[in-house]
């Protein structure tokens, strides 16, 4: 059976590897760094490695440049993951003799055919060739990621009314209750910074456990453009789809909330709701 080594810091992001190569006859390994990385690699001989490009101690540039080095591991596909992919990344992935490159925050089935690729031997024919200028700024074959604006919405007056049914120190759960019973929500859920769910209340999706992974990685890569831009850290994301709008919030350090709102035209008293009972939710937490 072919195996898979998901190299990453980030919890939530190897839970989605793992999820999304579910059922495919692969054994998926994985390690937090880049120590652990060559060990495993050492250890249980991968046939692709898929590993992020920063780690807490070795990069992901190492880490291929490690396996580009070894005597009988040198063949091996490294596809290296991002959340940002420039020129600049794209000429260290070409020099370090990579296979390809991959935004973060990636759909599943983009990843799994990528991996494919590689294990038949499809994989850009071997290695990266140096980025293009018309490349710059971006890999050509990936999708972007769900794009997240904030769009204008009306200040709603304080004294709009509050969602019933909520006192000051009621529990975690009663205050997501509380908040997925205002109209226009169909789902509140909250998750710890590395995609596990914590609690939730409202109309779920069949599988929230995965959108929590989904979305903690979503939150990782969006803090860390946010911080290259020199903005700051992530406060929230807005994502407009077909059939709703999901807000994303940090709750303090260690957690985000997640509402999916069903009526476009309550988007301005949800958004009002929800920021006040942030810092209650903090409490509780």
């Amino acid at each position: 059976m072919p195996k898979v080594l998901v190299v990453d810091d980030s919890l939530s992001v190897r839970k989605v590897v793992e999820k999304a190569l579910e059922g495919r006859s692969l054994q998926v390994l994985s390690a937090a760094s880049g120590t652990e990385a060559i060990e495993r690699i050492e250890r249980e001989r991968p046939d692709v490695v898929v590993c992020d490009v920063i780690l807490p101690d070795k990069d992901g540039y190492q880490i291929c440049e490690f396996v580009r080095a070894h005597p009988t591991m040198g063949k091996t596909p490294v596809l290296l993951i991002s959340g940002v992919v420039n020129s600049t990344v794209l000429a260290r992935a070409a020099e370090v003799q990579s296979n390809d490159v991959m935004f973060k925050p990636f759909a599943a089935d983009e990843l799994v055919r990528k991996i494919d690729a590689l294990l038949s031997g499809r994989g850009n024919g071997g290695h990266l060739a140096p980025p293009t200028p018309s490349a710059v700024g971006r890999p050509a074959t990936l999708a972007p990621p769900p794009r997240a604006r904030a769009p204008f919405v009306a200040p709603v007056p304080p004294e709009a009314a509050e969602p019933a049914g909520v006192a000051a120190g009621e529990g975690l759960k009663a205050r997501l209750e509380a908040l997925a019973a205002t109209p226009g929500i169909r789902f509140a859920a909250l998750a710890d910074r590395e995609g596990f769910l914590i609690e939730s209340a409202g109309e779920l999706a069949a599988k929230v456990e995965e959108a929590s992974a989904l979305a903690s990685c979503l939150a990782e890569s969006s803090d860390g453009l946010g911080q290259e831009l020199g903005q700051g850290a992530l406060q929230g994301i807005i994502l407009e789809y077909g059939s709703g709008i999901l807000l994303l919030h940090g709750v303090g350090p260690t957690a985000l909330l997640a509402v999916l709102v069903n009526d476009p035209a309550a988007l301005g008293k949800v958004r009002y709701y929800v920021k006040k009972a942030l810092p209650e939710l903090q409490r509780i937490l």
